[in-house]
């Protein structure tokens, strides 16, 4: 979850560096007002460059969040891009406060097990109200099914076309190596279905998902799909 928060750092107007600073500074500071007396003279005095997070994710982000977690999710989003790490030691180690590592670490792992910071609770509705800004009604929205390997970590992930990007909707840790099977795939392509429920839907797909029982699911579903065959397939 807190990886796809990462996408929401962009654009920041024409605030130049000393206004960045500033307002990290003052982020900070209303932070560590919730932190031990301890933890804030050391990190009031620190000003990080910081580029904040869209309109749009701010505010589904406040109607999850306490306005402490929140400014917390801000840091940490901060830090992911700065030390470009994503290993909770790494960032324990980076957070700025006068507290033991051991500390900081655990603030970080409860912070990260808030039954509010999920996929549906935060990332769908943003997704929901991007494409209602930027997709007319009528129009195909193309979403990619996809699979990568990182070690023994296993992803599987729904994306939605724009323009000559893919934007992350929706992903599933697979508890095991290799290929997805049927069941996997349709529970991650159906929260995103039901999101587009409004759209013309076309599913793309390389030949892991060239299945006879996947398009067929997809056809009950009203979606259409464009699945690669293998090369040993013949039309």
């Amino acid at each position: 979850m807190l990886l796809f928060l990462t996408l929401a750092i962009g654009n920041s107007g024409n605030v130049g560096l000393e206004g960045r600073r500033n307002s990290l500074k003052s982020l900070c500071i209303r932070w560590v007002a919730f932190c031990d007396k301890k933890s804030r003279s050391s990190f009031v005095n620190k000003t990080y460059l910081m580029i904040m997070l869209a309109t749009l994710y701010q505010k589904h982000l406040k109607s999850q969040l306490s306005l402490a977690e929140y400014l917390l999710l801000k840091i940490l989003i901060h830090l992911l891009q700065s030390i470009k790490e994503v290993t909770l030691e790494k960032l324990a180690n980076a957070l700025p406060l006068a507290i033991k590592f051991e500390s900081r670490r655990k603030r970080i792992q409860r912070f990260l097990s808030l039954p509010n910071l999920t996929i549906e609770k935060v990332w769908l509705p943003i997704i929901q109200e991007l494409i209602a800004n930027y997709f007319p009604d009528k129009k195909i929205i193309y979403i990619a099914i996809d699979r990568t390997n990182w070690s023994r970590i296993n992803l599987l992930m729904v994306s939605v076309i724009w323009g000559k990007r893919a934007i992350p909707i929706y992903f599933s840790l697979l508890p095991k190596l290799g290929s997805s099977n049927l069941t996997e795939q349709q529970k991650i392509l159906s929260p995103v279905i039901a999101i587009l429920k409004d759209y013309k839907i076309c599913v793309l797909g390389d030949r892991e998902f060239c299945s006879v029982k996947l398009a067929k699911y997809l056809q009950s579903r009203d979606v259409y799909f464009c699945l690669r065959l293998k090369k040993n397939e013949f039309v």
